[in-house]
């Protein structure tokens, strides 16, 4: 089968296709061919190897795990002998957790993992672009911001693929959202549902005199620091890029009226995301929540999916098609 596969850390030049051995299923195991997946800033940020603590998770001086990509969407074309679930034919989309690989023309996923039926009238190209942001989103907002109704909440990166589905999830708790973004995708968060949006090219939120309850920082722009004294009392800064500045805030206020969170999502039982995925799936199956492709690539076209990604300009998600003819 065909992947895109990295050796070293480095430029997108890093990235080449290769023909590897097709993986088969193990006992509680499913084999899914992969129509579509999505280039995330994740993607980029292990890509580079720039990150001290990214490379802890991906290897020190090189890449443990030579595939990259964490969201998927396909169809299922066999199963182990003890699955239950799921059944070859069925299309499928999810999350691979840990494992990454799903830039490859097949993925290996266990039963209990982050695996849901497609939706119907959802494309594999829309399904694919789903389980990142939205696994991210939520426990974020709802297990460590504790959203309410009627909160007032600031999203920064509102136009990213975290923070579209950040903002939208604060709508279905009812919330207040304020989404910062550059001025091309002021229509795209008012078209999500943001009640106010901050062109962060013409104004500075942290001087509007505006106080909040969250502020979710989705694309490590800012930090607690720049961002306190727009907290209200009892609010809390929450962040989804790791880092010493972070970590140091998360004990510094720990005991605080204002705090500084991050979560490690990704890093969450199998069961519980699980179980936020079927969430998700009635969500999108309902229309609550909607996914946004910017751009489309093929797997040919890795380099240059890699490379807009790293520009920072993005808004949704980036997606490649692995197979094209569906």
């Amino acid at each position: 089968m065909k992947a895109a596969v990295y050796y070293k850390y480095g430029s997108p030049d890093v990235l080449r296709l290769e023909e590897i051995e097709k993986p088969v299923p193990g006992t509680n195991e499913v084999l899914i061919r992969n129509y579509a997946t999505t280039v995330t800033a994740v993607d980029s940020i292990f890509r580079k190897g720039e990150a001290f603590f990214a490379r802890m998770a991906t290897g020190i001086m090189k890449p443990k795990n030579r595939i990259l990509g964490s969201e998927f969407a396909g169809e299922v074309e066999t199963v182990g002998k003890n699955v239950k679930k799921f059944k070859p034919g069925d299309k499928v989309f999810g999350d691979s957790s840990t494992k990454g690989s799903t830039h490859a023309e097949y993925l290996i996923l266990r039963e209990d993992d982050p695996v849901e039926i497609i939706p119907e009238l959802i494309s594999f190209e829309e399904a694919a672009s789903v389980p990142y942001g939205t696994l991210t989103a939520l426990p974020f907002l709802r297990d460590h911001g504790k959203i309410k109704k009627g909160d007032k909440i600031l999203i920064i990166g509102a136009s990213g693929s975290v923070g579209i589905y950040a903002l939208q999830f604060a709508k279905i708790f009812e919330a207040d959202v304020t989404a910062v973004c550059s001025t091309d995708n002021v229509d795209l968060v008012r078209s999500l549902g943001a009640d106010e949006v901050i062109d962060y090219r013409k104004e500075d939120f942290t001087r509007n005199g505006k106080s909040y309850d969250i502020i979710f920082d989705t694309v490590g722009k800012s930090s607690f620091r720049k961002c306190k004294n727009s907290l209200g009392k009892g609010g809390i800064f929450l962040t989804t890029v790791i880092g010493l500045p972070i970590l140091f805030n998360m004990i510094l206020t720990s005991r605080s009226e204002k705090k500084a969170v991050i979560a490690f999502t990704g890093l969450r039982k199998n069961s519980e995301k699980s179980e936020d995925l079927t969430l998700i799936k009635e969500l999108l199956q309902n229309g609550r929540i909607k996914s946004v492709i910017d751009k489309k690539y093929t797997l040919d076209q890795i380099k240059e999916a890699h490379g807009y990604v790293d520009s920072g300009h993005k808004k949704g998600n980036v997606v490649i098609n692995i197979i094209t003819n569906n």
